[in-house]
């Protein structure tokens, strides 16, 4: 559905973005992270057709957006970090006239009422928009990108200003706009991007840095997984006698309790399942196991393991 190749952008003599290329596909929900100056929005923007690249191409559904952009950009919805709103229209006629900038043609009362009643706002139609809470001006940017239906939807950070209930509802519906929609959503909070897409792009100093599932992208990046261990009984054998288990990799106690317990940290390789080893070696040393939970290591993990050598400084370009 969308296909970037050599995206270039220089601003003088800094590279916003920096030759990348990837691939986005129908039904699709890709998350797109970076830190800030990192170029994720300089990226999207190129892609809505709202600034132009400096070399390389942005093809949407078969139609690249300098050939063909008035063509191209009526197939994405989009939605910027401010919304782009009219703060003295009331919300409904605000959407009406998005309706008629667009020249969508699809009965337009019915139209606007279902955009509305996707993002929750059926019954503020009648409100000031500027009389509103930033989460429901978020809300209304939202309503005007739907318009339309178009096949993809631009979404950057989204859910700014939403209270966590809101932050769940919207979670919701990008999901199941994904059904029917190529999304491409940014956010700085990465848990909201795991919940919510299908595949992550980490962008850093203008190149792509991963590209990936979640889950995949952390495991293969680490090489290990980690398993989180309390036992009843914290002495000094306890480290010895996990180091001995094959594919651990590091052992490392994180905190003593009260009453002689403690609680360690444990590295083993990808292939490795170590969790009848570790019970076998504290039933030797007569230490029982109060409490024992594995996993990969985290997005967040991940995230500053790729980016925080490649931080520019400044406003994200």
């Amino acid at each position: 559905m969308i296909e970037v190749k050599n995206l270039t952008k220089c601003y003088g003599d800094l590279k916003a973005v920096d030759d990348i290329s990837f691939c986005v596909g129908s039904g699709e929900v890709l998350g797109f992270l970076g830190p800030n100056g990192a170029g994720k929005s300089t990226t999207m923007n190129i892609i809505t057709g709202y600034i132009s690249s400096t070399s390389g191409t942005v093809t949407v559904d078969g139609s690249e957006i300098l050939e063909e952009p008035k063509k191209t950009k009526q197939k994405i919805g989009y939605l910027p970090e401010i919304p782009p709103l009219y703060p003295d229209m009331t919300v409904r006629k605000y959407l009406e006239f998005m309706f008629e900038l667009k020249k969508v043609r699809l009965p337009k009362k019915e139209h606007v009422d279902e955009v509305m009643r996707l993002v929750g706002i059926s019954d503020k139609g009648g409100r000031i928009i500027k009389n509103l809470s930033k989460g429901y001006r978020q809300r209304v940017g939202f309503a005007q990108a739907l318009l339309g239906n178009p096949p993809v939807l631009i979404l950057d950070e989204p859910t700014v200003g939403l209270d966590p209930n809101q932050i769940i509802e919207f979670r919701k519906l990008i999901r199941s706009l994904g059904k029917k929609h190529t999304v491409i959503f940014s956010s700085h909070v990465l848990s909201e991007v795991s919940a919510t897409c299908d595949r992550v792009i980490v962008i850093a100093d203008g190149k792509i840095v991963a590209d990936g599932k979640t889950d995949e992208l952390s495991k293969s990046f680490s090489g290990r997984q980690k398993l989180s261990l309390t036992v009843a009984d914290g002495s000094s054998d306890v480290i010895a006698e996990l180091k001995k288990i094959p594919g651990v990799t590091k052992v490392e106690k994180i905190r003593d309790f009260s009453g002689g317990s403690a609680k360690y940290g444990i590295s083993y390789s990808n292939d490795a399942d170590i969790r009848r080893d570790v019970f076998s070696a504290m039933v030797r040393l007569d230490a029982p196991i109060l409490e024992m939970t594995s996993g990969n290591e985290t997005l967040e993990d991940m995230f500053l393991k790729l980016t925080q050598n490649t931080v520019r400084g400044g406003k994200d370009k």
